[in-house]
């Protein structure tokens, strides 16, 4: 009787780092493929209709709420800033690049959802909690310090705007250029049969746009949650063991290693959501934690950057420039409050404060992410 032979482990080894980069290399593909068919989607919408739909955004505060809301909900900064880009290029403009600003500052405060929830998870124990909780805000009051310094500056002087303009102009064939390159012919073909199924189901164009507006919604959420899946669970051992071997090093180091294992997982929020429960048992500190906090900030901009790689036509530099705004605004925050002490500090002993009235009570720490992820944007909706 003849048996099998046994599968050799070292190969099942080999072949699933391969396998998972073959997974997130077509993944990437039909997340590209949909961000730019969600500028196909909006043109079909006609001017009108966008106009209206877009209209809120012209307050600033009202684009900031809804950048902040949409990545709270789908948990993704990435996913926001993907379909930011994507709108900002569409041949339409249905959003004008100074409207979107906000809403990428939104989306970089709402990204820290994540790890706040994860704190929670440490409430049963007082000492635990207020060091797991420190460090999962740290990130929101960053991120907020961050927005009320910035955005009004850059609502009176347009100064990230326009730095990540001057950027762009440097960058000429960045983003589509001026010929069709064999990526972007691919992704037109690639979501050909969308367009068609669209056109099969309805007659009317703003049906068709309809229909290909919430495909590539899907399609972008789905493809990002499947990335940050297959690279997290290949990747996760190795970013915990890099975390904790440069935590002790210097500033500089612990953000870069915090931008690479963010652009590796492409996810800020696990970057952080590694960092809450290694505080929680006492394995790092609020002032370890912070820089590679900082550099999960910069890590999370590749994936905008991406999404700018796939859209073309005469919009196609206004997606850029969007997408190395959110690499602008980040890189601007961390000058303005991590290299000054006295900043630093402000922001460190303010977050050491509130975890402790957090541990005293319990319903102060609900509270804080009942209202700064979800009471904040209701109230703006209200009074829009």
């Amino acid at each position: 009787m003849s048996t099998e032979p046994a599968s050799d482990p070292s190969q099942q080894a080999t072949a699933r780092p391969v396998l998972s980069g073959i997974a997130v290399v077509l993944l990437l593909f039909v997340f590209l493929a949909a961000v730019r068919g969600l500028g196909d989607g909006f043109k079909l919408l006609g001017g009108d209709l966008l106009e209206a739909f877009f209209s809120a955004t012209s307050n600033p505060f009202i684009a900031l709420m809804v950048g902040l809301l949409s990545t709270t909900l789908v948990q993704s900064s990435s996913v926001t800033t993907s379909l930011v880009v994507g709108l900002v290029a569409a041949p339409e403009n249905p959003l004008p690049l100074a409207n979107a600003v906000p809403m990428i500052m939104g989306a970089n405060i709402g990204t820290t959802v994540t790890n706040t929830l994860v704190s929670l998870a440490h409430m049963g124990r007082r000492d635990e909690f207020r060091s797991a909780f420190s460090v999962a805000i740290c990130h929101d009051f960053f991120n907020y310090l961050a927005v009320l310094v910035l955005l009004p500056f850059e609502m009176a002087t347009g100064f990230l705007a326009r730095s990540a303009g001057s950027l762009a102009d440097r960058l000429p064939d960045f983003g589509g250029g001026a010929f069709e390159s064999p990526l972007t012919a691919a992704l037109k073909i690639a979501f050909g049969p969308i367009r068609s199924l669209a056109a099969g189901l309805f007659d009317a164009p703003q049906g068709q746009g309809t229909v290909i507006i919430l495909t590539s919604g899907v399609l972008i959420f789905g493809a990002l949650f499947l990335i940050v899946r297959v690279l997290h669970s290949a990747l996760q051992s190795k970013a915990e063991s890099f975390l904790e071997r440069s935590l002790g090093r210097s500033a500089l180091v612990a953000m870069a290693v915090g931008c690479l294992v963010t652009a590796m997982v492409q996810s800020s929020s696990i970057t952080t959501s590694l960092l809450v429960p290694l505080a929680g048992v006492g394995l790092i500190t609020l002032n370890q934690a912070f820089p590679v906090t900082l550099g999960a900030n910069l890590g999370t901009t590749i994936t905008a950057l991406l999404a700018s790689l796939a859209v073309s036509g005469p919009n196609a530099q206004a997606g850029v420039e969007i997408a190395l705004t959110h690499l602008t605004f980040n890189l601007t925050g961390i000058f303005l409050i991590y290299p000054w002490p006295p900043v630093r500090n402000l922001v460190l002993s303010s977050v050491k404060r509130f975890a402790d009235l957090a541990a005293d009570s319990k319903a102060l720490a609900i509270g804080y992410l009942l209202i700064l992820f979800y009471g904040l944007p209701a109230l703006a909706a209200f009074l829009q």
